[in-house]
């Protein structure tokens, strides 16, 4: 890959998301969050790609997919007006489709190709296949990893936004009670992941994120984690209970033993 091709492919990502705007003020407004949130994760895979030291060509493979990996959000919206894959349609394998179908990539070569579809087509499964290529593996775990850190970035704004300027699809639907499960708050402190079909309220939402943390790959990320203090962030908005303080406490030792920095 050459930088005129990211070039090409940028400039091809701008012409397509434009065309799903319409008059209506919210679609445009969800339309948006994708848009940037696109932006960050491609500064987000570059940051993680560069630390870790990856080749120039390999660099230039990471952020086009990550320019990429929620192409099919746009589809997704346009048809369902939700970005909820559970009750409309997986947006990894719809981009890969829609990748597959309009050869946005074929100036490039095959391999190159094939990586970066890999890598949207699985950036959004509950855990990474078990890929015999190391290097599919590789790049699905970074755009993961780019992906996570803009998603938390999302929910914390959404999480501290006055409700008029939300942006209608990002939230679950989930009511916003002060209750929260048990279920989902063991999985903090067995150091696993919640899945989403655990969850009864928006608290169990913001717990399954902090969960995530266990599935960050690269040290990189956990750095910037911890620097944009994302996690207290979305923490902040949580009861304030003893329970979620200890499992707070066994997320935030994690993050600081993984980052390499001292907690707050």
């Amino acid at each position: 890959m050459q930088s005129r091709d990211l070039d090409i492919f940028k400039t091809w990502f701008t012409g397509y998301s434009q065309t799903f705007y319409t008059d209506d003020t919210e679609d445009n407004k969800n339309i948006e969050v994708k848009v940037r949130h696109t932006s960050y994760v491609c500064e987000n895979a570059v940051l993680i790609a560069r630390e870790e030291q990856m080749t120039d060509n390999n660099i230039l493979i990471a952020e086009t997919a990550a320019l990429l990996h929620d192409i099919g959000r746009f589809a997704q919206y346009a048809t369902y007006k939700t970005f909820r894959d559970n009750i409309s349609v997986n947006h990894g394998r719809l981009g890969a489709e829609i990748l597959r179908e309009k050869k946005v990539l074929e100036g490039i070569a095959p391999r190159e190709q094939e990586l970066i579809i890999n890598t949207v087509q699985f950036h959004n499964t509950f855990e990474v296949p078990a890929f015999e290529d190391e290097q599919k593996i590789l790049f699905v775990r970074l755009i993961r990893d780019a992906d996570k850190l803009d998603i938390w970035r999302v929910f914390a704004e959404y999480f501290h936004g006055a409700e008029d300027v939300h942006a209608s699809a990002v939230g679950l639907g989930l009511p916003d009670l002060p209750e929260y499960s048990q279920k989902v708050l063991s999985c903090l402190h067995k150091k696993t992941l919640a899945t989403l079909s655990d969850l009864k309220t928006l608290n169990d939402f913001k717990l399954t994120q902090l969960s995530w943390v266990f599935d960050l790959n690269f040290r990189p990320s956990f750095r910037l984690l911890a620097e944009r203090n994302l996690i207290h962030r979305i923490a902040s908005t949580l009861p304030q209970t003893e329970e979620i303080a200890g499992a707070l406490a066994v997320v935030e030792q994690f993050v600081s033993e993984k980052s390499g920095l001292k907690r707050r």
